[in-house]
């Protein structure tokens, strides 16, 4: 994924393997950076702490400790960060702050936002993190959300360790905001398959016709006496699919990952067909089911898991991980329709393709050579589906490696307008 101008930097900073999501550690050499930070989130973490203060003296102090380096290895877990911290004294203190964890319902309403728009989703991947998502279950801290503590005999609120591990921290969070959410009580493998599963579940879900009401008797009918009408239907079905059991990872085991989406898929699949009478997936090709659940997971091949992913779907249908990376870009611009225009060139009828490349130039776009169905200019490309609208594409000047970018449009100047804007 392309950073974005203006977005948050960037280092090498990494967390330590460990045996499970749930816990972070990041060495003093993995901490060098600048301060104060630079995100929004990043100054709203400081600024808990900062309008609780009791003495800014000790802030300062605090703030001179941390880019001097005085904190050693940083340990994130649920509701906790722990380090030592270097003081006047030869042996370190001990200093930690707290914050209380998020519930279940707080989470559930979490991820539910985050799912419900794939731009929070593709901003948390690209470590970024909205404000309307960080809004939505108050994952941010507010003043007296943070309680510092410390070793040191200073009883000063907060003491300047607690400080400086308050600021290092901050620069932690630029770098990595999933470690915000560990705070918060879950890990970032955790949160992610907690998205897949929604974005599966809706990708079913938005394929399946509507499932007609089910009718039903009146209190008044059900008690006459005389000439009862017959039972009603059995109560409907669930208002969406069930959540799959969690799946340990065992040696020899399959992969906890990929069991968890094809449970998740098939209870979105069986959902539907109890509640429809169809399958909604059902006349997909393997290829295209494989690039449907390649696309319903958020990650694009990012993150270990969706590349392991990647990599299996591709091995399955004889295709290679690039070739589905390429069609699970076509699948989000515009599903099945976009994916045809991927792999299928075709001859259009003259009209609306002849009218579309003055369109193009009298909107002062440079000229484009047609072949079939698609318009080609350096970096830019326009292919027209069979649907009648155009479709984005994209590729780096002299190079004929074309992928879909932008939104399909009736209009090709429109189709174009979000790929030129990006």
């Amino acid at each position: 994924m392309t950073p974005r101008p203006g977005g948050p930097r960037r280092s090498a900073l990494r967390a330590h393997p460990s045996h499970d999501d749930l816990r972070r550690t990041f060495s003093a050499a993995e901490l060098a950076g600048d301060l104060p930070p630079a995100t929004w989130w990043g100054h709203a973490w400081v600024e808990a702490l900062e309008d609780t203060a009791l003495d800014p003296a000790r802030l300062e102090r605090g703030r001179g400790y941390a880019g001097r380096g005085n904190v050693a290895s940083i340990t994130v877990t649920p509701g906790r960060v722990t380090a030592y911290v270097q003081g006047s004294r030869a042996r370190p203190y001990r200093a930690e702050i707290r914050m209380r964890t998020l519930g279940d319902d707080e989470w559930e309403e979490l991820l539910d936002a985050a799912a419900a728009r794939p731009d929070h989703i593709a901003a948390l991947l690209d470590k970024d993190v909205p404000h309307t998502l960080a809004a939505a279950a108050d994952l941010l801290p507010a003043p007296g959300d943070l309680v510092p503590d410390c070793s040191c005999p200073d009883d000063g609120y907060p003491c300047k360790h607690a400080a400086a591990l308050c600021y290092r921290t901050a620069a932690i969070l630029d770098e990595d905001p999933f470690v915000l959410f560990l705070m918060r009580g879950r890990g970032e493998r955790e949160i992610l398959s907690a998205l897949a599963r929604r974005n599966a579940g809706r990708s079913v879900a938005e394929r399946a016709p509507s499932a007609a009401p089910t009718p039903g008797v009146s209190a008044r009918d059900a008690v006459r006496t005389a000439g009862r009408p017959p039972l009603p239907p059995p109560f409907p079905p669930p208002a969406r699919p069930g959540r799959p059991p969690a799946y340990p990872g065992a040696p020899g085991a399959p992969d906890p990952f990929a069991l968890d989406l094809l449970a998740t898929e098939a209870a979105a699949r069986a959902h539907a067909l109890l509640t429809t009478g169809t399958d909604p997936v059902a006349g997909l090709t393997p290829w295209q089911d494989a690039v449907r659940l390649a696309a319903a997971h958020p990650g694009s091949g990012l993150t270990a898991s969706t590349r392991a992913l990647y990599r299996d779907l591709a091995a399955a249908t004889d295709r290679t991980p690039t070739d589905l990376a390429r069609a699970v870009a076509a699948w989000r611009q515009g599903g099945e329709a976009a994916l045809r225009v991927l792999e299928e060139p075709w001859d259009p009828p003259a009209g609306p393709f002849d009218r579309a490349r003055p369109a193009l130039a009298a909107a002062g776009l440079p000229p484009f050579r047609p072949w079939r169905n698609q318009l080609s200019a350096p970096a830019l490309q326009l292919r027209l589906g069979r649907d009648g609208l155009w479709y984005g594409y994209e590729s780096d000047t002299g190079r004929e490696d074309w992928w879909p970018r932008g939104s399909p449009d009736a209009d090709p100047v429109g189709a174009l307008t979000t790929l030129m804007a990006r």
